[in-house]
């Protein structure tokens, strides 16, 4: 008979803040079923499914990429923008406020430390909408979880990727945009690049549609919106130069710590990004992967095309 919890597996980004200035980034969490890992329950026909409209970001230092959101009409709340999330999160105050049950299934999760795991919820929300509370997303029930502890007036965590499905997305980082990218009359194609950028295969882990892309060097690195790391790589050592980072907090109550060191110089496809903000990550799950964080992401604007399965890296105002 399967066990109400189901046991851990990498597949899903989870938060990450440190102790002084949350901070939402990658970690791990607690594996479902590659069917039950998707946040979207149920999806609209895509010929009858209408975009929503773009919607203005705000950026909080220590808080990330902030958007306003209503769950089935109530709000408005704030949430993260996470494209390394993996799952759409909120709070057990969010989940009273709008009178969600919480005996839904049980998952364990974990951050990025090696801590070991914390339970959730897993419960179904209705109506999600962004930016204006009438601004609905096309899917109309999303899976969520119910978490402990995400920083201070921070109500959910949206990862774009399942909350705009069956749609992808663009992320306009110089100009603070979440749009939505219609699959039904655009797509991405190889060869066709956007001046100075690139566009890229989106690798996919097993069971789940996280973006992760191949660096020049073979490395997989997951573009991380929730993350304010540049490129984050993780390191067994407990020491670099006898000296410390800054200390990082996770979900599960364990502490990773992050230490900025030289940029670096790091290919994406055709695009060679040089002067790349650079961050050693100690005491890291052994599952957390290379990360492309906010710092390293900030000059583009990042389209995803799930039905292609490609992104592109386009430079901003050049």
């Amino acid at each position: 008979m399967q066990s109400t919890k189901l046991k851990a597996r990498a597949l899903i980004a989870l938060l990450a803040f440190s102790w002084a200035a949350p901070e939402i980034g990658a970690a791990h969490l607690a594996a479902t079923s590659p069917a039950s890992s998707r946040a979207s329950e149920t999806r609209l026909p895509t010929s009858r499914a209408e975009l929503p409209l773009p919607v203005r970001l705000r950026e909080v230092r220590g808080r990330g990429l902030l958007i306003s959101a209503w769950v089935a009409g109530q709000g408005p709340f704030t949430f993260a923008v996470d494209t390394g999330a993996g799952s759409l999160l909120i709070t057990p105050e969010l989940a009273a406020r709008t009178r969600l049950s919480s005996r839904g299934r049980t998952v364990e999760i974990g951050g990025l430390s090696r801590s070991g795991t914390v339970s959730a919820q897993q419960v179904t929300i209705r109506d999600l909408a962004l930016g204006e509370p009438n601004n609905l997303l096309a899917t109309r029930q999303h899976r969520v979880l119910i978490v402990p502890n995400l920083p201070e007036g921070i109500d959910g965590i949206l990862d774009p990727t399942e909350a705009y499905s069956p749609f992808g997305y663009v992320i306009d980082m110089p100009n603070r945009r979440l749009l939505a990218f219609d699959t039904r009359t655009e797509r991405l194609r190889v060869g066709a690049e956007p001046t100075g950028g690139a566009v890229v295969r989106w690798v996919r882990e097993s069971g789940g549609r996280r973006p992760f892309v191949r660096l020049g060097d073979n490395r997989l690195a997951l573009i991380d919106t929730g993350s304010g790391f540049g490129l984050a790589v993780s390191q067994d050592s407990a020491d670099l130069n006898n000296r410390r980072g800054k200390a990082v907090r996770d979900l599960a109550g364990g502490a990773v710590e992050s230490k900025r060191i030289e940029p670096s110089t790091v290919t994406i496809g055709s695009l060679v990004l040089r002067g790349v903000p650079t961050d050693i990550l100690f005491g890291a799950h052994q599952s957390v992967p290379v990360l492309l964080g906010r710092d390293a992401l900030y000059p583009f604007r990042l389209t995803f095309d799930p039905a292609s399965r490609l992104i592109e890296i386009a430079p901003v105002g050049q």
